[in-house]
C-alpha cells in the first residue's frame, strides 16, 4: 500500500507539473507579449514567485480540495490515483493544442469521475453544496477578472490621458515587472495548494501514512508537501508551454504596458481574496477575463473573440472531459485487481 501512496505523490508532482506549464501564460504572456522580458527571463521571474509563495500563504485552498469534492469516507488510493490519470491526461492534450484551461477544473472532473465510478454512480458521493461554489466561480472568475481589468484600465487611462504616450510605456514597464510577480506570487498560493490538497487525501487514506496529516482530528499538511508543490509547479512553469503563451500574449488581444498591468493588477487582487478564503478558482478564468477587460476598454473589436470562445469551449470541456477520463482510468484499475488489492492490504 505504501508503493500506492509513493505511485500517487509522484503523479500528484507531474500533474503540478504540467499545471505550472499550462498556466505558465497566465504569468507571463503580457510582459512577453509587451516586450518587458524575453519569454526565458519571464518564466524565470514566473517560476521564483511561484516558488516563493510557498512562504507567503496559508493552506486553506488544499483543505478545500482535501475534503470539498468527495466524502472523506468514500476516498482511496486508487480513487486519487485514477483522478490524476485524467487530469493529466486532459491538462497535457490542450497543452499541446495551445489551449489554456483551468487546470484545477480539470483536477475537480478527475476526482468527480473516478468518485462516482467507485461509488456505483451513487451522487451521494459527491460534496455538492462545496463543489457549486467551485461551479459559480467558474462563471464568476472570468468576470470578476474582466470587470476588475476594465476599472483599473479606466482608471490608468484617467490619471495618465495628458501623459506622453513614451512616458507612459515607460512608467509601466516597471510596473508590469512587479504586477507579473503578484500575479505568480497568487498563481503558486492557489494552484500549488491544490496539488498539497491531492498529496494529503493519498495520506490520509493510507492506514500507514495517515499520521502524518491527521492531528487531534483536524487535517495538517506537512511542510514538505508545501514546499515540494511549490517546486514541482515552479519547474513547470520555468519549462513553460510555447503555444498557450502564445495564445494568452498575441492571439487573443495586442497589449501596451499599462494594459498588462492592469490585467494582471485585476488578476492578482481576485487571487490573493480567493486564495486566503480557500476558494479553489481558476487563475486561467481569472487573467483571461482581466486581458479581455482591458483590450475591450480600448475597443470592443480590439479582443479576438473568436480566439475567446475557443477558450471558453476548452473552459466548459475540462470538467466532464477530465471526469470521463478518470472514470474510465478507475473503471480500468478495478479490472486488473488494483481495487481489490489496495483493499485488502488497507
Amino acid at each position: 500500500m505504501f508503493e500506492l501512496v509513493i505511485l500517487t505523490i509522484g503523479l500528484a508532482l507531474v500533474f503540478d507539473f504540467y499545471n505550472g506549464m499550462n498556466d505558465a501564460a497566465n504569468s507571463i504572456a503580457t510582459v512577453v507579449s509587451t516586450r518587458i522580458l524575453t519569454p526565458r527571463q519571464a518564466v524565470a521571474w514566473a517560476a521564483f514567485w511561484n516558488f516563493v509563495a510557498a512562504f507567503v500563504f496559508g493552506t486553506a485552498v488544499a483543505k478545500s480540495i482535501h475534503s470539498g469534492i468527495l466524502r472523506i469516507d468514500t476516498i482511496s488510493q486508487v480513487t486519487v490515483l485514477a483522478a490524476l490519470v485524467g487530469a493529466i491526461a486532459w491538462t497535457h492534450a490542450c497543452t499541446h493544442w495551445g489551449m489554456p484551461i483551468s487546470v484545477s477544473h480539470s483536477l475537480i472532473g478527475g476526482l468527480v469521475g473516478a468518485g462516482l465510478v467507485r461509488a456505483g454512480f451513487d451522487p451521494g458521493v459527491l460534496q455538492l453544496g462545496k463543489i457549486a461554489t467551485i461551479g459559480i466561480f467558474i462563471f464568476l472568475a472570468p468576470l470578476l477578472g474582466l470587470a476588475g481589468g476594465m476599472v483599473l484600465m479606466v482608471v490608468v487611462y484617467r490619471l495618465f490621458h495628458r501623459v506622453t504616450p513614451g512616458r507612459v510605456d515607460r512608467v509601466f514597464r516597471t510596473g508590469q515587472l512587479i504586477s507579473a510577480a503578484a500575479f505568480s506570487l497568487g498563481h503558486g498560493a492557489n494552484d500549488a495548494q491544490k496539488t498539497m490538497g491531492i498529496i494529503t487525501m493519498a495520506l490520509a487514506a493510507c492506514a500507514d501514512t495517515r499520521e502524518l496529516v491527521v492531528k487531534a482530528g483536524q487535517f495538517h499538511v506537512p511542510y514538505w508537501v508545501v514546499l515540494s508543490a511549490h517546486a514541482a509547479i515552479a519547474v513547470g512553469t520555468l519549462v513553460g508551454g510555447a503555444k498557450v503563451i502564445r495564445t494568452m500574449g498575441a492571439r487573443l488581444t495586442k497589449l501596451k504596458p499599462a494594459q498588462g498591468f492592469c490585467a494582471e493588477g485585476a488578476a492578482s487582487i481576485l487571487l490573493f481574496g480567493t486564495a486566503h478564503v480557500g476558494i479553489p478558482v481558476s487563475t486561467t478564468h481569472t487573467v483571461t477575463g482581466a486581458i479581455m477587460g482591458v483590450g475591450a476598454v480600448k475597443r470592443w473589436k480590439a479582443v479576438r473573440w473568436g480566439v475567446a470562445k475557443r477558450i471558453v469551449w476548452a473552459w466548459v470541456l475540462t470538467i466532464p472531459c477530465a471526469a470521463i477520463v478518470s472514470g474510465l482510468a478507475y473503471a480500468l484499475l478495478d479490472l486488473l485487481g488494483l481495487v481489490r488489492w489496495a483493499e485488502a492490504v488497507g
